[in-house]
């Protein structure tokens, strides 16, 4: 389930409170959905009952024990929880996981895609500078994947005027170029500099393509040892003692970089692990790379919305140093047999390529098959 899904779910909950007269508001047009914030808990939160209470008259916490039961009910919801001064936390049953891995791999490069802009023209008038142009460019296709359409005019007044790079990017090449001007935020001034051509972790770029090769070849070696990638499904039973980010791996599947921490995506929600699931009590490498594949309709939106293709970079970031944290335990061990689990894993990096494949694109960044 993706917060998309699961936002729907929220604001159904609400219409169906007011329609039995539980609740005397207006039905929002969206509920923002997001990983619970400190002293929350369960998979995803929701701000909902906050944003009703005024309207309804009555203390956000008694507004949300009156929308929990209809959120609970849904089949795709193990728990709900109200904590704090009226947020619901929501626990996903256990076919969410299988549910978000499915609806990435079954739309592809398009997983993201959504209507927040649909019908809308965006004019954007920039000046003759090169990083100007090159974020246009990139918006062009961004905010068409929110349903928008972006014109391109060299007119004054301009609106969109990022701070220009000190030098000719260039030399760097095609991609490094690219990435050079659009990874910093507009207001920032870009590096023009050889270290985007490195291939270290230091170099966000080079952990952003080298783990969309990563995730390519562990679906080669898959093949080699006889398995695909297939999501989980609950009462599929994984291996013993197979948990957490492992060190020592077996041949193809650990080389290369060690990069653990995933940066922005280390929050406190993430997407179920129920008895049973291939990623119960694995190291949090696993939950952050969840994490990221469900927030990146957000970043995508959020993209497009503020005319910031740098969300969209720094969000690659974070889904690539999560697969990176990950792959160690895609494969099997030793004499150790592909298992339910093992294909779930497999599925989960699978789906984590077509993300950083979908977002490089976007960008107007080639992501390698070998790196």
């Amino acid at each position: 389930m993706t917060p998309v899904e699961l936002s729907r779910i929220v604001l159904r909950a609400v219409r169906c409170a007011v329609d039995v007269g539980e609740l005397s508001v207006s039905v929002p047009a969206s509920a923002v959905v997001t990983p619970p914030g400190p002293g929350g808990c369960g998979d995803y939160a929701t701000n909902i009952a906050l944003r009703l209470a005024g309207p309804a008259g009555r203390p956000a916490p008694e507004v949300a024990e009156v929308l929990r039961p209809y959120i609970a009910r849904d089949p795709g919801v193990a728990g709900v929880t109200v904590t704090g001064p009226g947020f619901l936390n929501i626990t996903l049953a256990g076919g969410a996981l299988a549910d978000l891995v499915e609806v990435v791999l079954e739309q592809g490069t398009r997983y993201g895609y959504g209507d927040t802009l649909a019908g809308q023209v965006v004019e954007l008038r920039v000046p003759y500078d090169t990083r100007a142009e090159v974020v246009a460019d990139t918006l062009v296709r961004i905010v068409a994947t929110q349903g928008g359409r972006v014109e391109v005019r060299h007119l004054e007044p301009v609106n969109l005027r990022p701070v220009p790079a000190p030098e000719d990017p260039a030399p760097l090449g095609h991609d490094a170029a690219r990435w050079a001007l659009l990874h910093p935020a507009p207001h920032d001034r870009p590096r023009i500099s050889a270290d985007h051509l490195l291939q270290r972790e230091s170099n966000p770029l080079f952990r952003v393509r080298y783990a969309h090769a990563r995730t390519r070849a562990l679906r080669r070696n898959a093949a080699a040892l006889g398995y695909t990638g297939a999501p989980f499904r609950e009462g599929e039973v994984r291996p013993a003692g197979r948990s957490g980010v492992l060190a020592g791996v077996g041949a193809g599947a650990g080389e290369g970089l060690g990069v653990g921490g995933p940066g922005d995506a280390r929050r406190a929600g993430v997407p179920p692990r129920t008895a049973g699931s291939p990623f119960v009590g694995s190291a949090p490498a696993e939950s952050d790379l969840l994490t990221a594949l469900a927030e990146y309709p957000h970043a995508l939106r959020l993209a497009a919305r503020h005319r910031a293709p740098d969300r969209l970079a720094r969000h690659l970031v974070v889904t690539a140093d999560a697969v990176l944290g990950f792959q160690h335990v895609v494969l099997p061990l030793g004499d150790e047999k592909p298992s339910a689990a093992h294909r779930a894993r497999l599925a989960l990096a699978e789906a984590a390529g077509t993300v950083l494949a979908g977002g490089l694109s976007l960008l107007g960044i080639s992501a390698p098959e070998h790196l």
